[in-house]
């Protein structure tokens, strides 16, 4: 398994950016396909986008299509979700997560989760 640390949440006002960064450990992070989830108070988990092993195919959820940016960086181990004109309903908290099959890691049933970060959209 990777071991998977999220960092960059916080506060923003709708309209604004952020940045989320997911650093990976433990085996090697470059055969990993890495996708971001979120979840909102009372609401069920939900799907945001995911990324290939090698950084050239990417899938978003509509929700996020347009706005959102997933990319890594395999020399680093690290993955990330640019978050353009973020709206008051982005607000969750957004985990991430890796995993060699990715239809397993589409439908949320991976192991290797981060612990998450709190992102906040204000209005």
């Amino acid at each position: 398994q990777v071991q998977l640390v999220e960092s960059g949440g916080g506060l923003v006002q709708a309209g604004g950016s952020l940045r989320l960064s997911c650093a990976a450990s433990g085996r090697t992070f470059g055969s990993y396909d890495v996708g971001w989830f979120r979840q909102a108070p009372g609401k069920e988990r939900e799907f945001v986008a995911v990324i290939n092993c090698t950084g050239y195919t990417t899938v978003y959820a509509d929700s996020v299509k347009g706005r959102f940016t997933i990319s890594r960086d395999n020399a680093k181990n690290t993955a990330y979700l640019q978050m353009n004109s973020l709206k008051l309903e982005d607000t969750a908290v957004y985990y991430c997560v890796a995993d060699s099959a990715r239809q397993r890691l589409v439908a949320g049933r991976s192991e290797s989760w981060g612990q998450g970060t709190q992102v906040t959209v204000s209005s």
